[in-house]
């Protein structure tokens, strides 16, 4: 069974279950022998937290999740992911193309775009380029719902397999349709997630015994000595006490992995893995940008008195 967040899109994740392979089984139709498939159908589970508990509860259960990028996971995730169960891992990833238009009853529309929570997600930078005026709906919000909320001079943005008949798309809406592919992963309960020859890439959260001076510095000092080099790293405050690390980076077999957490239960680090995504190269990669930095200036000389 395959389920996804009552946030996320269905004809994306439906994409990302088909382009992976991930489905178990392609269903028919009830016609007979010789049915033509149905369209995949996913779970709707609710918010990502009930999403990854009624995951862990039910055996055989998987589910489809925006994961950012698996070089550069999205924090929100990262964070639902530690605050689940145990025994949930990321296993896979893939990139799908980006289903979105930007469409309206006529050629020409004045009125506000009514947007869902994924598509607000995946296309907010280009409609502020475009000045567009998002209204935020939730994802649940029925096709006739939104058309009504748009009214006769606003616009949807929307997967193309829901326009509207008669709706025509809008001047800038084939940049939606070429924005980057969107990436998702496959949550599952699983004992241990194991590294094929290929390698993967491997979401770990960890957080040493004492948040002191320097306590980051050993743990980084353990990663560089097993030859890990970090592709992400961000810290979030705890509730129990030392901050939380989030790191993100290639591995090429399960036993360095194994290595590398012995190491750091040696140190009393405590720490988790969140995903174990098979792969060395996940193109395209997350956006670069060139950094502008202070100019460097020499420090005046100081003089005794």
């Amino acid at each position: 069974m395959l389920g996804r967040s009552e946030r996320e899109s269905g004809a994306h994740a439906r994409s990302a279950v088909t382009a992976a392979g991930w489905d178990d089984h392609e269903p028919v139709d009830a016609a007979g022998p010789g049915a033509r498939p149905a369209e995949l159908e996913l779970l709707d589970l609710g918010t990502t937290s009930a999403t990854l508990a009624t995951v862990a509860r039910i055996e055989g259960l998987r589910a489809v999740l925006h994961v950012g990028h698996p070089q550069q996971p999205a924090h929100e995730l990262e964070r639902a992911m530690l605050a689940a169960d145990p025994s949930l891992v990321l296993t896979a990833s893939v990139a799908v193309l980006s289903q979105w238009a930007w469409v309206a009853p006529a050629a020409a529309a004045t009125g506000g775009v009514v947007v869902d929570e994924a598509g607000m997600r995946d296309c907010r930078h280009v409609l502020r380029t475009m000045g567009a005026s998002p209204h935020l709906v939730p994802t649940r919000t029925s096709l006739a719902e939104r058309v009504e909320i748009a009214g006769p001079g606003g616009s949807l943005v929307i997967e193309r397999s829901r326009v509207p008949a008669g709706w025509v798309e809008l001047a800038g809406s084939e940049r939606l349709r070429d924005a980057d592919p969107i990436w998702y992963g496959l949550v599952e309960s699983r004992a241990e997630a194991t590294i094929t020859d290929g390698g993967a890439q491997v979401w770990l959260a960890f957080g040493p015994s004492d948040d002191h001076r320097g306590s980051l510095q050993r743990v980084l000092g353990v990663l560089a000595d097993v030859g890990i080099d970090l592709d992400h790293l961000r810290s979030h405050p705890s509730s129990a006490g030392p901050h939380v690390f989030f790191a993100s980076f290639g591995c090429s077999s399960t036993q360095l992995l194994r290595d590398l957490l012995a190491r750091l239960t040696e140190q009393s680090v405590a720490q988790r893995v969140l995903a174990v995504l098979p792969g060395r190269e996940f193109v395209p990669s997350p956006h670069a940008f060139t950094p502008r930095w202070d100019a460097a200036r020499p420090v005046a000389a100081t003089t005794g008195a």
